[in-house]
Order: C-alpha cells, then structure tokens, then sequence
C-alpha cells in the first residue's frame, strides 16, 4: 500500500513538472508571426467567450429565478423583512453563482472542446510537425487559448452576474410577496465593491485554470481516438475539481 501511494505521490509531481514546463514555454516562446498568434487568439477569444454567452446567459437566469423563488419560500415568516430577499440573491449571485455556474459551463463547453483539438492534433502528428518545421507548438497552440480564457471568463461572469441578478429581480416582482423596491433595497444595502473585485479575481483563476489544464490534457494525449474521447472527459472533470478546490481557498484567502 506504501508502494502505490508513493507511485501516485510521484505521478502527480510528474503531472505538476509537465503542466509548469508546458505553460513555461507557451508564455516564454518567441512570438514567430504576430499576425497568425493574434488571429488564433482572436478565433480562440470567439469561441471561448461569444459562443459561450448564449447558453451562460440562460443558466444564470435560471440560477438567479430559482435562487429568488427559493429565498422566497424560506423567508415567508412576519418577523423578517421582505427586502432581505435581494439581499440575499443579489450578492449570491455576485460572489458565488455568477463565477461558478459559468465555470461549469465552460468546463463542460470549453475544456473538452480543447482537450479533443489538441489530442486529435497529437495524435494526427500535426503537434510534432509544427516542431519540425521549427515552430513551437505550445506557443502556437496553448498560448492564445489559454490567453483566451483568461480574458474572456471575467466578461462572461459580469454577463452572468447582471443576467441572475435581473432575473432575480423579475421573479421577485412578479411574485406579489416582494415590492421591486424593497428587493432592490435590500440588494443595495448589502452590495459592496470588494464583491465584485472578488468575483473578478475568481472569474481570472477559473478562466486560467480551465483553459490551461484542457491544453495540458490535450497536449499530452496518448492512444489514438479513444485517447482523445478520454481526454476529453479528463478534462472536463478535472477542471470541475480544480474549480472546486479554487473557489474554497479563495473563499478563506479573501473573505
């Protein structure tokens, strides 16, 4: 039992050693042909973040409607002011909903989509022909995706933020128990800027952390198709539970 532990102790700093050096040498590769990087990051940037919007957008309605009918329910008692609804949903969906509702979307979307390119490109050896033709194929391939998430995700939590918290609003209105001003009386009084610093910094840690392990798994894929149906599937889990365990230690680190 010692024995396999110690395996998996060592496999998981070989994964840690690869990840670092991959990232390493995407960032701190030469830039060969800045018109082709910026189109890629610009093709990347429309794929991560536009095609996304629609279905964030209605994720977060949903989320936002659902979290207000539910605050609803649990807050029918006389004592307790009806503005502690938006109170309540608003800074939610700012602190926590918004940034990782999406997060899931786009670990599910995203990181699967770029974890099937780049394994189907190893596996095709398109990866080890860029190398020979002298370009580096993690600059080329991991740098505008991984840029893309990073840029991106933070305007795809500010939509999904406004979108749950309208939604809230909508639902809370036409409820017939909370007035539109004491929801967004309660909203008020209990909002803060930090809130929507910390779903920024958030929005940044998930955007690098599903983009950057999709690549990883991607680069490294082994075993022909089926290699890159598992790929694929690594990676959407993986960054689910990195997302996770990002969203907890941000939690103690700044709040």
């Amino acid at each position: 039992m010692i024995s396999a532990l110690a395996s998996k102790v060592v496999t998981l700093f070989q994964h840690v050693g690869r990840f670092v050096r991959l990232l390493g040498e995407a960032f701190g590769s030469p830039i060969y042909d800045g018109p082709t990087y910026r189109q890629n990051l610009a093709r990347e940037m429309k794929q991560v973040g536009v095609e996304s919007l629609p279905i964030v957008a209605i994720a977060a309605a949903f989320t936002g409607g659902v979290t207000t009918e539910q605050t609803i329910y649990q807050m029918r008692y006389p004592l307790i002011p009806e503005s502690t609804v938006g109170a309540i949903v608003v800074p939610s969906v700012i602190l926590e909903f918004g940034a990782l509702i999406t997060a899931f979307i786009l670990a599910g979307r995203v990181s699967a989509r770029i974890a099937a390119e780049l394994g189907s490109m190893r596996t095709n050896g398109q990866i080890d022909a860029l190398s020979v033709m002298g370009i580096s194929a993690s600059g080329y391939l991991v740098w505008p995706r991984v840029l893309a998430g990073v840029i991106t995700f933070p305007f795809l939590y500010i939509v999904a933020s406004v979108v749950g918290g309208a939604a809230g609003f909508g639902v809370a209105a036409t409820s017939g128990t909370v007035t539109p001003a004491e929801f967004l009386s309660g909203a008020r009084s209990f909002f803060t800027g930090f809130m929507a610093v910390y779903g920024l910094v958030k929005a940044v840690v998930f955007g690098f952390l599903i983009t950057a392990i999709a690549c990883y798994v991607g680069f490294y894929t082994e075993g022909g198709a089926q290699g890159v149906g598992r790929s694929a599937t690594r990676a959407a889990v993986t960054t689910c539970m990195f997302v996770l365990v990002a969203d907890y230690l941000l939690a103690l680190l700044m709040l």
